[in-house]
């Protein structure tokens, strides 16, 4: 008879052997060994050879630690943590339930980054940063898609940006590009021009610019508004339109908060959505 045999015959009715609470719980009897020889775990009772053995409290303990461990928690933290006065057990599965919402939420976004991508590689359509520099020119930097999607990544919005994006052959990316230059052209003309935001010339230009971002993704005038503050409160968004045309970034953001309360929305209010 082996010793696990052995410590099932005699465990007693009050509580689980080590051999039995590690396969109800999914870890090894090496690691409840270890737990105990910490302090982290230590079992409730012995059988009358000094066998542990582990009470359903002991039990429910291993199951918190195991919450904190897969939320990346170090054993001594985790300790600490268990080890608390102030803190009772209803108060550690809320903050648990709490911590696990957000890893989940971290996981549902990285697996959205993940699965466009995989569509983006199986198009072949992806842009290496040497093609966008290519394309959108020699000031474009690369690092503005990580910084869009750090910001955005996680709406609606950026999954349609993504989705059509991967779509797109280079040609279409020129044509874009052809597209936001003449844009810009034009923006920088009206405003040495002295157009005033709110007339019909300024207001036909906010257009112009919000049916370019429709084409990457559904733009409303409430998101074109909450777009154009960037414009200005974004250094590298203010440099890119002030070096087209000086003062361009905060006229080019009054033209689209116009625009838009002509077409009934309130630019102080307005809110992504």
């Amino acid at each position: 008879m082996g010793k696990d045999d052995h410590e099932w015959e005699t465990a007693g009715l009050d509580g689980l052997t080590v051999g039995r609470a590690a396969a109800l719980v999914g870890v090894s009897v090496r690691t409840l060994h270890h737990w105990d020889a910490v302090g982290l775990v230590r079992p409730s009772g012995r059988t009358w050879g000094g066998y542990r053995l582990y009470s359903g409290d002991d039990v429910a303990r291993i199951h918190r630690v195991l919450v904190y461990r897969e939320l990346g928690f170090p054993l001594a933290e985790i300790a600490r943590l268990l080890d608390d006065p102030g803190t009772g057990v209803r108060a550690h599965l809320r903050r648990q339930r709490s911590q696990l919402l957000e890893r989940i939420s971290r996981l549902q976004r990285t697996l959205g980054a993940v699965d466009r991508m995989l569509e983006a590689e199986a198009t072949g359509m992806r842009l290496t940063p040497e093609e966008q520099v290519e394309i959108f020119g020699d000031d474009w930097q690369p690092a503005w898609i990580e910084e869009a999607e750090e910001r955005w990544g996680d709406s609606a919005q950026w999954a349609q940006y993504a989705e059509r994006a991967a779509g797109r052959t280079p040609e279409d990316w020129k044509e874009l590009t052809a597209e936001t230059h003449a844009l810009d052209a034009d923006l920088a003309a009206a405003k040495r021009d002295g157009v005033p935001p709110g007339s019909e010339e300024a207001n036909a230009l906010a257009e112009r610019h919000r049916v370019l971002l429709s084409t990457y993704f559904d733009c409303t005038h409430g998101m074109q508004v909450c777009i154009g503050r960037t414009f200005v409160d974004d250094p590298g968004f203010a440099a890119h339109y002030d070096a087209i045309a000086p003062g361009l970034s905060v006229w080019f953001r009054d033209v689209i908060s116009a625009n838009a309360e002509a077409h009934g929305v309130d630019p102080e209010t307005a809110t992504w959505e």
